[in-house]
């Protein structure tokens, strides 16, 4: 299971690292991810890794 936000779909993001000296080295930013317990639409509870903003926001009904 990849590490992608079940609600709005954040993931990873590919950029470069810049040194004082202008030399770029690539990198990546990892979203801020967490694995929550959310509440599905039928009653049932399942594990998923949602972002914090969508924590933040109520996008999400934790169980």
């Amino acid at each position: 299971m990849s590490k992608i936000c079940s609600v709005c779909g954040k993931g990873k993001l590919s950029g470069n690292t810049v040194s004082h000296s202008n030399r770029k080295a690539p990198r990546s930013y990892e979203a801020n991810l967490q694995k929550i317990n959310i509440k599905n639409a039928d009653g049932t509870t399942s594990k998923e890794y949602v972002c914090a903003r969508c924590i933040k926001s109520g996008k999400v009904e934790r169980a």
